[in-house]
């Protein structure tokens, strides 16, 4: 088991840059591409750095009492300021990004239970004050105040600083199978909701563990364009997702309709698996 002693401290500068990369996840720009050759190596002291950065990131970003103040005035309050949402959706990023980190770096590749938990009904809990669902708003709302309680808290704090890492040889084999699987879910012509949203998780991590990489080391090219490439694709696959979302919870069927994959997400993918290396040299 790993020890929480253990993990680095980051000055606040690295955590400012992995704050601006974590920000553009969303943006698309049309001007960055693909390395010309993926180096997939990864030594153990940059899995455990890594991980190192994305428990500080999580950690020092916010406090218990903060969030749950939060929850308890979006519940409350019929009209939310632009500062509230956007204070909200910061300390959600902090929690998807520690999510993957969970599932790249851990040993099993899975975020403990009670994280992951928190991590999804925060998401729902956005979705409904964005789109004024009154209904759901108060049911993740009510189970968010049991998840952020002091005794839950505690249980999930310990759970991510007590788990093993992965070794390199395993994280590079948990890289590759996850593009195998981008590329068995886009072999269908059509995707329902679901592959949709399983091939976005898999573009949202690799762009996470680019991001990570590219805030320790500035200097850092490769991972930088990995970052902004991956990024621009999650960005195209958001604003769709949006829509997706947003119809469901108004009761359209979007989200259970196999649809067309747009062709400038198609492209972009199949350019990254054509250039990505499923054997290890």
């Amino acid at each position: 088991m790993t020890d929480n002693k253990l993990w680095e401290k980051f000055p606040d500068e690295t955590i400012e840059l992995l704050f601006t990369a974590v920000e553009e996840d969303d943006i698309v720009d049309a001007n960055t591409n693909l390395p010309g050759v993926i180096n997939l190596h990864c030594p153990y002291k940059n899995i455990h750095e890594n991980y190192a950065l994305c428990l500080q990131f999580w950690r020092d970003g916010f406090t218990r009492t903060e969030l749950l103040g939060l929850v308890n005035h979006c519940m409350t309050v019929p009209t939310l300021s632009s500062a509230v949402r956007l204070r909200y959706k910061y300390i959600r990023a902090r929690y998807k990004h520690l999510r993957f980190a969970q599932r790249l770096y851990s040993k099993k590749h899975q975020s403990s239970r009670l994280f992951s938990t928190t991590t999804v009904v925060l998401g729902h809990f956005q979705d409904a004050f964005r789109n004024g669902n009154k209904k759901n708003l108060h049911i993740y709302g009510n189970i968010l105040r049991v998840l952020l309680s002091k005794p839950v808290w505690w249980c999930v704090n310990y759970a991510m600083s007590h788990f093993q890492l992965e070794t390199e040889s395993g994280f590079i084999a948990y890289r590759q199978e996850q593009m195998r699987n981008l590329k068995n879910i886009i072999s269908n012509q059509h995707l329902t909701g679901k592959e949709f949203h399983d091939v976005r998780k898999i573009v949202s991590q690799q762009v996470s563990f680019y991001d990570t990489l590219r805030s320790i080391d500035p200097s850092n090219r490769e991972a930088y364009r990995m970052s902004r490439f991956l990024a621009a694709i999650n960005g195209i696959m958001g604003d769709r997702h949006d829509v997706m979302v947003s119809d469901k919870l108004s009761g359209g069927n979007l989200y259970d309709k196999p649809a067309e994959l747009d062709i400038d997400i198609r492209q972009r993918l199949e350019l990254l698996l054509a250039r990505y290396p499923m054997q290890t040299k």
